[in-house]
């Protein structure tokens, strides 16, 4: 039996984060929720409403033998701007903030060590903002959030915005 690990990061809104994820080699799963709020168990209407400090991320698991942490990472720096505090695009909002959630000493070395290759790679203009927190408590969404894109291709904001980034990451 192969063994799972699982990384937790936020880059705007999970329904892009799953999309991309989603086509990795060695991903198993992807579970869209929250973390790093003060309330139990938020609904997204909560999470929306930006008073509960949750962000939007995704809870990957995946095969280390086939996909390490630091290649998840990789495409983190990809697949959304860091240097954006609390936005993405039209996403504005701490739920939208880009932050990785270590679960261990390994994940937080190579999450700050990826910031600054990343920071110092000359592919963004401004610094990153990118936090950098241990994983608190992780919350499931809602199951309509789940498979998203999958589930929903041509909605607005799948055509708008995840079809062209999965484009121009050459994952569709």
């Amino acid at each position: 039996m192969e063994k799972l690990a699982s990384a937790t990061l936020g880059g705007g809104c999970f329904w892009c984060l799953e999309a991309v994820y989603s086509r990795l080699d060695g991903v198993k799963s992807i579970s869209p929720g929250y973390a790093g709020g003060k309330i139990k168990d938020p609904t997204y209407e909560q999470v929306c409403s930006g008073e509960t400090d949750h962000a939007e991320v995704v809870q990957i698991s995946f095969y280390p033998n086939k996909i390490s942490y630091e290649t998840l990472l990789e495409w983190f720096w990809r697949c959304h701007d860091p240097t954006t505090l609390n936005r993405q695009g039209g996403d504005v909002g701490t739920q939208y903030r880009s932050v990785i959630f270590f679960e261990n000493e390994m994940q937080k070395s190579a999450a700050y060590e990826s910031k600054n290759i990343a920071g110092k790679s000359g592919m963004y203009d401004d610094p990153i903002v990118t936090e950098i927190s241990a994983l608190p408590e992780f919350f499931s969404a809602e199951d309509y959030h789940h498979d998203y894109y999958s589930n929903n291709s041509n909605a607005g904001y799948c055509t708008y915005i995840i079809q062209p980034k999965l484009a121009k990451l050459n994952l569709e």
